[in-house]
């Protein structure tokens, strides 16, 4: 059964998700994850250097590069909130974990959401998150993580708000916030099928480590 965030309702009451447990790729130990084995053209130590300049970022360890087709999305991490939710997602961005999976559930005025395997929302990595629920609030440009039923369910499944959603607040953990590249998150396809499903949707074409580069 789909990992899902629930729609804001006419009377705004909080809605849990769904009970079934998310299908498992592998065990604890993270199997099936994608090997980072993408060839990269050789780029020298000044041109590297300059790439990473290019995002300025407060803190180039704990900050994210998310390649879409219509341009680079910035997004900087919040590990004091979220540590282990923020260790986690390095460790399967950095095992190229991400790289081409698709914004699955993707609702106008909500948010869009990816990070399954499979593209149904039915996977993950095969290792569970205990939440860390925090102050940060939905709104705008948030990150946060995707989980079922159980609060301490999250896998790799995430989503980006494109709108202020304060009925989530404290039911989902923050960990992360985009600061540059917005609008091209607001051009992800949305889905027209049940529950936000997208036919044919965007996938990520890359994420990185900004301190990677």
């Amino acid at each position: 059964m789909t990992k899902e965030v629930k729609k804001e309702t006419a009377s705004k009451e909080p809605k849990l998700l769904k009970s079934a447990e998310a299908k498992k790729l592998g065990g604890s130990k993270t199997k099936g994850l994608k090997a980072a084995e993408t060839k990269k053209l050789p780029v020298s130590r000044s041109r590297a250097k300059k790439i990473k300049h290019s995002y300025p970022v407060q803190d180039p360890e704990n900050s994210l590069l998310l390649k879409l087709k219509d341009g680079d999305v910035v997004i900087e991490m919040y590990p004091s909130a979220a540590p282990n939710h923020v260790a986690r997602i390095k460790e399967l961005v950095r095992a190229g974990f991400y790289n081409g999976l698709k914004f699955h559930r993707v609702i106008d005025g909500f948010m869009a959401q990816t990070g399954c395997p499979y593209g149904t929302g039915t996977g993950g990595s095969g290792k569970k998150l205990k939440a860390e629920f925090n102050t940060k609030p939905h709104k705008r440009g948030t990150v946060s993580m995707a989980r079922a039923m159980d609060v301490d369910s999250a896998d790799s499944q995430f989503f980006i708000c494109f709108n202020d959603c304060d009925w989530l607040n404290g039911q989902y953990t923050v960990w992360g916030e985009v600061t540059s590249g917005m609008e091209h998150v607001d051009a992800i396809k949305r889905g027209d099928g049940m529950n936000g499903s997208v036919n044919d949707p965007d996938e990520i074409i890359s994420m990185v480590v900004i301190a990677d580069i």
